[in-house]
Formats: structure tokens, C-alpha cells, sequence
């Protein structure tokens, strides 16, 4: 009984760093572009609750059937759902025979720790909407609800239609039972809550920053990935369109074009680049204005090492990856000759080196630029220092939708008495004067 359990939590062990892994950019646009900063509390909080909720989707399928063929004549009980409440009790009844005894009804029980577990399968849920998203008892009563049922319709569903009929039973005291671990999880959160602070409090120091004009170097390095991806695919598709139209000699153009119509064009029409303006993030002189052709063309030139190297790594994984593909399936099917098979597979190898070596260079490449920013006293690359280009970020979300605060907003008009003009009133008049920091400010 203990392995039955056991399976789902290692699985779902395997399953989550790749999930990490895709997860992490997605992360980091949401989070940049909703709080302005991405801190290592936000992303444990985050990424915790995408493990919990693949162990619980795993406990719910895990283990699959291995013959598909075989499920329909193997669960014959499990195609008619169950729908009458208090069955669970009577199984407990059931598998203590009748007997009265701790050992009988608990301890020896299965059918009463498989209700205890499915108890416990959602209480972690009901703590994370309760300090996560500081929500009350019915919002953790719904969320506990609505994933019961998602889990209990993919199994009546044989895994949406993986298998031909279901190989675990729907029954209504599992949604009870899940539901009540779920309120169950918001109560025992309450000392939790009291003793955590919110995330928005842990923002503070990162914010400060942010206002203070120092963007997150992980920022600025998401969004220059994200530029680095977009040219990549329109380089090629560009290059296969101007292979196609003008012949070879003009697609050799394509790279440079792109890299200028990306990092130059774009931004001095518009302010940033499309990774950058996803990020939030704009590009601006020392004196607040947009930039010209001139500075976005030294920043371009200094940037491209980098870009070059990392273009040239994906365009090369991706077409190693069409040919290693494409190679031995066309040895499998014939239309490689024997005669040219030693040079095909020196070819291969070749293919194989350098993309070995692109992505090297392109790792040496960026590490030596991460570290050249990490040195800098603010935090500024070489293309940023040699161009004067810095970026600025935008309004976040919660910038934007968060109330002002009054301690926030401008200062009013101080109003102060002043000896009266010569040749008006001899009543005192008030002029409104900006505060003493206001003008020193200027």
C-alpha cells in the first residue's frame, strides 16, 4: 500500500524539473510584468505549488495501466460512476468485518486510509490559497472543489480518452471527502499565516531598487533572450524566403538585416525591442529621451558577439537536429548510397563538432558578459556603457492598479503670508509656494 503511494510522489519527482525548466521564462515574464520583480520567494511560493499540484495529479492516474486493450475487461466495476454518498464508511465497515476494535477499523484498514488519504490529498491546497492568496473558507472550498472534480473526471474519462474505458472509480465521497481536506488545510493555515509575512512585503528592497533606477539584471537578460529567439526565427524564415526568391547570394544578407531591423529599427521607431516591450522595459538616453540610429548602432555593435554566437548556436542546433533527423532515415530507407556512407558520417561528425562548439562559445561568450555586468558599479554592460543607453522599466500591473496612497502623492500648495503689494489692498495675501525640497529639487 505504501508503494501505491510512493509511485505517484517519484514520478512526479522526475517530471518536474523538465517541467521547471519550461516553466522558468513563462515565470519570469508573469512576475516581472505583475510585480515589477522577480524574487526567490515568489518563485519558491510558485514553483511549490506547481509541484504539489503534479504530486496530486499524479496520485490521481499514477500507476497507468500498461495494456490499453486490456482496461475495459480488467475495472468492469469502474464504468458506471458512483454517485451515493457514505459508500467510503461502508467499505471501512466492510473490511473490518464487522468488528468493533482499533486494529480492525484503523490500523489494519485499508479502505479507512484510503478516505484519510484522500483527506489529506487536497489540504496542502487549502494552505496555499489561504497564505498564498489570502483567501477566505469558501474560496478554498471552491478551489478544493473544482480540482477534485478535474481529478475525478479524468478518471472517469480513462485519462481523456487514453484509454478506452476508466480504470478508477468516480464516486462522490471522494469529492467530500477532497473538498473537506481542502477547508480543512485553510483552518490549520491560520497560526501559518500570522507568522509569515505577505510576499508583497518581501518586494520592498527589490522595488526600491527598481525605483531607484537599477533594473534586475535577470530582466534585462530574459528580454535580451527573447530578442535573441525572435531573430533567430525570423532569420530563418527570412532566409529561406530570400533562398527561395533571390537565389543565395542575397540570403547571406539576411543575418545583418535582421539584426538591424530588430535592435536598431524597431527600437528608434518605437522606443524598445519586442523583448524588451514584453518585459516592460524601454530604452532611453541619460536625459530620459529615445534614442537615436547612431547610439542604437554602437549598442548593436557591441551586443553582437553575443547575439552572433547565440544565433548561430540555435540556428545550428535546431538544423543539426533536422539532419542527425533526417540522416538515418534516409540510410534506413535506401537513398543513401553505400559508396558515399563514410563521408555522410564524416559529414555527420563534423556537423556533430561544431555544434559542440557553438553552443561552447556562445556560453563563454555570455558568461564573460555576465560577469563584465556583475563588476560594474551599477550594473551596466559594455553595450550600455559604450552606447549611453540604459533601459528604463514601465509601470507594472500592480503599479498600475494599486490605489495612490496619500503619504505618495504630490504635496499640496503651502500657503504663506506675504507683506501686501504696494498700491493693492492693505488686507495680507496668500501666494502658494512650492516646498523648500521641491525647489531644490530643480
Amino acid at each position: 500500500m505504501t508503494e501505491t503511494y510512493l509511485l505517484p510522489i517519484r514520478t512526479a519527482a522526475l517530471i518536474f524539473p523538465a517541467l521547471a525548466f519550461v516553466m522558468f521564462v513563462p515565470t519570469a515574464i508573469v512576475l516581472y510584468r505583475r510585480h515589477g520583480v522577480m524574487t526567490r520567494w515568489r518563485v519558491l511560493s510558485l514553483y511549490g505549488g506547481v509541484f504539489y499540484a503534479l504530486t496530486a495529479f499524479c496520485m490521481t492516474i499514477v500507476p497507468l495501466p500498461r495494456r490499453v486493450a486490456d482496461v475495459c475487461k480488467a475495472y468492469p466495476t469502474f464504468a458506471e460512476p458512483q454517485f451515493t454518498p457514505g459508500v467510503a464508511f461502508s467499505d471501512i465497515w466492510k473490511e473490518a468485518h464487522h468488528r468493533v476494535t482499533l486494529d480492525a477499523l484503523v490500523l489494519h484498514n485499508p479502505a479507512f486510509w484510503q478516505t484519510v488519504f484522500n483527506l489529506l490529498l487536497l489540504v496542502p491546497l487549502g494552505v496555499f490559497v489561504r497564505t498564498h492568496f489570502r483567501r477566505g473558507l469558501a474560496a478554498a472550498t471552491v478551489a478544493g472543489f473544482t480540482a477534485s472534480l478535474s481529478f475525478e473526471l479524468t478518471q472517469y474519462t480513462g485519462l481523456w480518452g487514453l484509454y478506452p474505458c476508466p480504470y478508477r472509480l468516480f464516486a462522490v465521497d471522494d469529492l467530500i471527502v477532497n473538498t473537506a481536506g481542502a477547508a480543512l488545510g485553510w483552518a490549520i493555515a491560520g497560526p501559518l499565516v500570522r507568522a509569515l509575512p505577505e510576499l508583497d512585503a518581501l518586494d520592498g528592497r527589490p522595488l526600491a531598487q527598481l525605483a531607484a533606477g537599477r533594473i534586475p539584471f535577470g530582466r534585462r537578460l530574459i528580454a535580451l533572450l527573447l530578442d535573441a529567439v525572435g531573430v533567430v526565427l525570423l532569420t530563418l524564415v527570412a532566409g529561406i524566403v530570400a533562398l527561395v526568391v533571390t537565389g543565395e547570394a542575397w540570403s547571406l544578407l539576411v543575418p545583418v538585416t535582421v539584426l538591424g531591423l530588430w535592435f536598431v529599427v524597431i527600437p528608434w521607431r518605437t522606443g524598445t525591442t519586442p523583448g524588451k516591450r514584453v518585459l516592460l522595459l524601454r530604452l532611453s538616453t541619460p536625459d530620459g529621451g529615445r534614442p537615436g540610429l547612431a547610439g542604437l548602432a554602437l549598442r548593436a555593435l557591441a551586443l553582437s558577439p553575443v547575439l552572433a554566437t547565440t544565433c548561430l548556436a540555435a540556428s545550428g542546433v535546431l538544423a543539426g537536429g533536422t539532419v542527425a533527423l533526417a540522416v538515418p532515415s534516409a540510410i534506413a530507407d535506401g537513398t543513401v548510397n553505400r559508396r558515399n556512407l563514410a563521408y555522410g558520417l564524416a559529414a555527420h561528425l563534423d556537423l556533430r563538432l561544431v555544434l559542440l562548439l557553438l553552443p561552447i562559445l556562445c556560453l563563454l561568450l555570455v558568461g564573460g558578459y555576465v560577469r563584465a555586468v556583475r563588476r560594474h558599479p551599477q550594473a551596466l554592460g559594455p553595450h550600455e556603457v559604450l552606447s549611453g543607453i540604459h533601459n528604463e522599466a514601465l509601470p507594472h500591473t500592480r503599479t498600475r492598479t494599486r490605489p495612490a496612497t496619500p503619504a505618495l502623492d504630490a504635496a499640496p500648495p503651502i500657503a504663506t503670508a506675504v507683506e501686501p503689494h504696494s498700491g493693492t489692498s492693505d488686507a495680507p495675501t496668500a501666494i502658494a509656494r512650492r516646498p523648500d525640497y521641491e525647489r531644490a529639487s530643480r
